[in-house]
């Protein structure tokens, strides 16, 4: 522990928890994705799906416990993954307290300057998610353990199906800068491998979004019902 504190003190250590905790973020993403893929298989699968979430646990003494760890890990994540990028921005804007009077993107991408405000999209996002899906507090006739039904009538709404689509497109834009980065930091990084890092990042990204993003579009035009 007295080792991890004094590298988190530094940039460099902040980075690499930053890339950690990034790294097991993303996993999550796409694994939950795959998870609500059990949409299209109708309200038994995904109902069920939703179950065994909140039921698993092996070994026994964990039963039901699970999720709960899962949570915790994924909230420490969290926590954590925004510390560090607060506290290197703040860094970043100290170093110049001054702006430039132009400057042109060169060797950045929109990713890469906008991922501060996708961050905090994100953030915001999440809560949301929870207040509408996981506590019903947004949803008029919120049933729980029937997330199929909860989907369904949330984006039959218009307004709610709209934020889930730009929340994730946000998303997809910090999935790509983000496993992009993640690498870099890790020391993954060569003229001969940055084309492949960038094809999987980007691939990354646009698999996730166009999941998440199908989901609202599904329910809005009928195809889920």
């Amino acid at each position: 522990m007295g080792w991890f504190a004094e590298s988190y003190r530094s940039a460099l250590g902040k980075k690499a928890v930053m890339a950690v905790t990034g790294f097991v973020l993303f996993g999550f993403v796409f694994v939950h994705m795959v998870g609500n893929l059990k949409l299209y298989l109708g309200p038994e699968k995904l109902n069920h799906y939703g179950e065994f979430l909140r039921e698993v646990g092996a070994p026994v003494f964990l039963h039901g416990q699970v999720l709960w760890i899962a949570r915790a890990v994924l909230l420490l994540c969290v926590v954590l993954h925004m510390h560090c990028a607060w506290v290197l921005t703040r860094t970043s804007w100290a170093a110049r307290p001054v702006g430039y009077r132009m400057q042109q993107a060169v060797q950045t991408t929109y990713a890469s300057r906008t991922v501060r405000w996708g961050g905090v999209i994100i953030g915001a996002f999440v809560l949301y998610h929870l207040a509408h899906l996981t506590l019903g507090w947004t949803t008029d006739g919120f049933q729980p353990g029937k997330p199929y039904e909860n989907i369904v009538a949330g984006f039959q709404v218009p307004w709610i199906a709209a934020i889930y689509v730009v929340a994730n497109l946000a998303l997809g834009l910090h999935l790509y800068h983000g496993i992009w980065s993640l690498f870099q930091t890790l020391g993954w990084n060569s003229p001969g491998f940055n084309p492949w890092r960038r094809r999987f990042a980007a691939a990354f990204a646009v698999i996730v979004t166009a999941g998440n993003v199908s989901f609202p579009i599904a329910v809005l035009t009928g195809f889920v019902r």
